[in-house]
């Protein structure tokens, strides 16, 4: 996993002058964030919440849910049907 807690400024002007913009990336409980994952600058992980192998967060992720892609977006709601079906399999 990747967390990325500092951005530049595109203008060659600023960047010279080593002007960053530092914003938090939050992570709540019981989170399971896969190999390779990419979070950027000011991005909010929700409660149970599953991040796919190789996804590039760009965007918060609602709490209950499993996210994945390039960038990630929502494949499915975590819920307690889900649970259901985990357990039957």
């Amino acid at each position: 996993m990747c967390p990325y807690y500092l951005n530049h400024p595109l203008s060659p002007s600023k960047r010279r002058q080593h002007i960053g913009q530092a914003k938090p990336v939050t992570i709540g409980r019981d989170v399971w964030i896969g190999a390779n994952c990419t979070i950027l600058p000011g991005v909010t992980i929700g409660n149970n919440v599953v991040i796919a192998a190789g996804a590039v967060v760009t965007k918060d992720v609602p709490d209950n849910c499993v996210a994945g892609g390039v960038p990630a977006k929502i494949i499915r709601e975590i819920n307690d049907a889900t649970e259901e079906i985990e357990n039957e399999g």
